[in-house]
């Protein structure tokens, strides 16, 4: 196995069956050079990147320790996963670290406006985040905003196994926050973050876009006029809600669903009343 390019003192890349791969270890790079042979003992991870030049510029740009970290922050939440990731986490990850501990040098710190959701809706990944945001503190001495633990979750969770899209995650996660926002308005009301109910909900929410982007749906028709008429102010914001989405996103939800929601709403109003 040799190395046909050394990336940096971490990351090499080798050609194997007619394929060009990236090498990640410690120290595999060291004093190396195109044609020497890669210590298999240093070797800590193989993986095949489409973007191999996009990953070269990005290695020559941003400061090899924090390759490293976000190497470590990769492997840790494979480990706590149990899955591998989408290899584009080590272009996209990176990037978005290396700019993110540069701010934070600066003073610049961007809130995360999904915060609450993203902590509610993927649990393993934010636990992830708070590991990483640690570890930068360890490495670098930065502390980081619990903001970026959300940036990083996102990541991770987009990038399972199956790979997937950011914009589409931040999209759908971002539409939850919104119809959360309009159920407060609609209501008059603040719904505590901290509370069951709210947990319940945007979980709900979350799962209840899919469905509709599936076109699976659960609740009986009985049952959905029982609904409408026994909750009818709850039944009338989730409408409200069901236009506003439409309008802005161009996603139907079905009456099934609104009936859903407004169980929803109703368990917020009790646990407020």
């Amino acid at each position: 196995m040799r190395i046909t390019k050394v990336l940096n003192n971490n990351a090499v890349m080798i050609k194997q069956d007619k394929q060009e791969k990236i090498v990640i270890g410690s120290g595999v790079g060291f004093q190396k050079g195109k044609n020497d042979l890669v210590n298999l003992n240093k070797i800590e991870k193989i993986f095949v990147l489409e973007e191999n030049e996009k990953f070269e510029q990005l290695l020559k740009r941003i400061p090899e320790k924090h390759f490293i970290i976000s190497e470590n922050i990769i492997a840790y939440a494979e480990e706590q996963l149990q899955t591998k990731l989408n290899s584009h986490i080590h272009l996209a990850l990176t990037d978005h670290l290396s700019f993110a501990i540069e701010r934070e040098r600066q003073g610049i710190q961007l809130r995360n406006k999904l915060l609450s959701e993203i902590r509610v809706l993927y649990r393993e990944e934010f636990e992830i985040g708070l590991w990483a945001i640690r570890h930068i503190k360890e490495q670098l001495e930065i502390d980081m905003p619990v903001d970026e633990a959300a940036y990083i979750a996102l990541h991770v969770h987009t990038m399972k196994i199956r790979g997937g899209d950011l914009r589409e995650t931040v999209k759908l996660t971002t539409i939850v926050g919104e119809i959360v926002h309009l159920i407060e308005k609609g209501l008059k009301i603040n719904i505590s973050k901290n509370d069951l109910a709210y947990e319940r909900l945007i979980t709900h929410l979350y799962y209840m876009l899919d469905r509709v982007s599936q076109s699976v749906y659960a609740l009986d028709k009985d049952m959905l006029d029982m609904i409408k008429k026994k909750f009818p102010e709850s039944y009338r914001c989730s409408k409200e809600i069901a236009e506003a989405v439409s309008l802005k996103y161009n996603i139907a939800l079905p009456e099934e669903e609104l009936g859903y929601i407004t169980l929803h709403i109703e368990r917020i109003k009790n646990v407020l009343a």
